[in-house]
């Protein structure tokens, strides 16, 4: 909590996060194994987000606490941010991995401007969408995340680059996409079938499904409370309509 923290000459630097999206600077934080917090204020109101050797352990928002205040906090429009390496907590609220709690933040964010579309509403100034979601991307994958259940999509090359989209979320989920990529294709060759084709993978209420397409592969994220076969014979469809 906010009474744990132990300051020690606090130092660190400004941003703003309009100019660089929050969620860029928690994984840049989480790559280089920070430990510290990053304070970020809008408008009103304050947020914390604390790291211990690059992962997010606890998170401070109002009167939230935890994995619910971290999500508050991303989606904030705008706002700035202050880092204080030096800055720490006893407190440990958060148990999940970065990439998780980004893509957890996202798929909430964008289930919540589906509702709003459903209802015909519209989002008052401070629900704007926040600048660090990334809506470029290819138009396979654009085609893909139309399907009901879908979160995210990402064409990706063999090696685990990203076509035509250069957000995290895409460089999150084409690692997840090679990785099992490698399962598959390992499994195909114990078995004598050769590289993989397609895959699915069902974990923590997240879905993962894999399709080979061409010389490359598409990586989906799928959301856990929807059905995975639906969602699969929807995509085939999609890649059969194309031919």
């Amino acid at each position: 909590m906010a009474e744990a923290l132990q300051r020690e000459n606090p130092s660190g630097f400004e941003g703003s996060v309009a100019g660089l999206p929050l969620t860029d600077v928690i994984q840049f934080k989480g790559h280089n194994r920070f430990s510290g917090c990053i304070a970020v204020e809008y408008r009103e109101r304050q947020g914390m987000i604390f790291f211990r050797d690059g992962d997010i352990i606890h998170a401070e928002q109002g009167k939230m606490m935890g994995e619910m205040a971290l999500y508050e906090i991303i989606r904030w429009p705008e706002g700035r941010f202050t880092i204080q390496p030096k800055v720490t907590t006893t407190s440990r609220t958060i148990q999940q991995s970065i990439s998780f709690l980004l893509l957890e933040a996202h798929r909430l964010m964008d289930e919540e401007q589906a509702a709003l579309r459903a209802d015909g509403g519209t989002r008052r100034e401070d629900e704007a969408a926040p600048a660090a979601v990334q809506t470029r991307m290819s138009a396979v994958a654009e085609r893909i995340v139309k399907i009901a259940g879908v979160s995210y999509a990402v064409l990706m090359k063999k090696d685990g680059t990203p076509l035509d989209d250069d957000s995290f979320e895409a460089e999150v989920l084409s690692a997840k996409g090679l990785s099992l990529a490698g399962i598959g294709s390992r499994l195909g060759g114990l078995f004598g079938l050769g590289e993989v084709k397609s895959a699915a993978v069902h974990a923590r209420g997240k879905q993962i499904l894999l399709f080979e397409a061409k010389n490359h592969y598409v990586s989906i994220a799928v959301r856990g409370d929807s059905s995975l076969a639906h969602v699969e014979n929807e995509i085939r469809s999609t890649f059969a309509g194309r031919k």
